[in-house]
């Protein structure tokens, strides 16, 4: 029988490169590799059209979709992890700026479902009280998800969010890293600030996991968990990722960052309501670890 070639698309990732190298490889199916760069350019495709059987897809995304209906089965398989305190700036000549003082400023975003974007908000409501519907949010593309109402307002089409940010035409963005000595972190000590809340919530912040369709999912059940098998065996051969593990596998290892998630989505009206973490996985996936 003629292995199934499935279509496919993961960002280049240490953990998972040697299976896109081809080192690691599936007897029950073959790897058809799309490149997107960045990866993210990828989920509006898989959302809208099923466009891949297999996508690294932001975890928002995925609980959004889910929650419209979409036909995509979740892999507790991370390809992308990391504390987001970094991920905020504002600039330095306009006098020193704290989370407290977003409240009533015009925060640009590049969409405003994006994940790092729900992390972080998440971050500043619930651990620095800041009320994010006191923000004047700003974005710059489409939400992955059609049925998204997206209230926020639309940047001009030709501008850029860090020019817009050093133009003075927004007082901080979220999502964002810049070397630009002209823009300062918007929390002091990035660092300190990421262990402490590491510390407080003890929770990885996931961004992105992996999908499948669900046709793949109910056809070929044994294909995904081979796939997922395929990835697992991919980080072994890459060794730990560190302490804490930022791109952890298994439905328990991801169910804490899943559950923060969805208190925050839920929260940022990006969900209608509150999911229980093992509704996200199906009969198939549910036991993986």
């Amino acid at each position: 029988m003629e292995k199934l070639r499935l279509r496919t698309v993961l960002g280049n990732h240490p953990h998972i490169q040697a299976v896109k190298d081809g080192e690691l490889r599936s007897e029950l199916f073959d790897l058809d590799f799309t490149e997107f760069t960045p990866t993210n350019a990828a989920f509006k495709p898989m959302v809208r059209e099923q466009a891949f059987d297999v996508c690294e897809m932001a975890i928002v995304t995925y609980l959004m979709a889910r929650a419209h209906g979409k036909p995509l089965v979740l892999l507790p398989a991370a390809m992308v992890g990391r504390f987001q305190h970094g991920h905020a700036l504002y600039r330095a000549d306009r006098g020193a700026l704290a989370p407290a003082d977003l409240e009533g400023k015009r925060v640009g975003i590049r969409s405003f479902t994006t994940t790092t974007g729900a992390w972080m908000r998440g971050i500043l409501a619930n651990d620095y009280g800041v009320n994010l519907d006191s923000i004047d949010w700003v974005t710059f593309e489409d939400p992955h998800i059609a049925e998204y109402v997206d209230r926020t307002e639309r940047a001009p089409k030709s501008s850029t969010i860090i020019q817009m940010l050093k133009d003075g035409e927004l007082d901080a963005v979220l999502g964002e890293t810049s070397s630009d000595p002209a823009l300062k972190p918007l929390f002091a000590d990035p660092a300190g600030e990421a262990a402490r809340w590491y510390a407080r919530h003890g929770v990885v912040p996931v961004n992105h996991l992996v999908v499948v369709t669900e046709r793949l999912a109910t056809s070929r059940p044994d294909v995904v968990r081979s796939l997922y098998e395929l990835l697992k065996r991919g980080k072994a051969r890459a060794g730990p990722s560190g302490v804490p593990d930022l791109v952890p596998f298994g439905v328990e290892a991801n169910r804490r960052p899943l559950e923060l998630m969805i208190d925050y989505c839920v929260q940022q009206a990006l969900i209608p309501r509150r999911v229980a973490v093992d509704e996200l996985f199906d009969d198939t996936i549910r036991d993986l670890n």
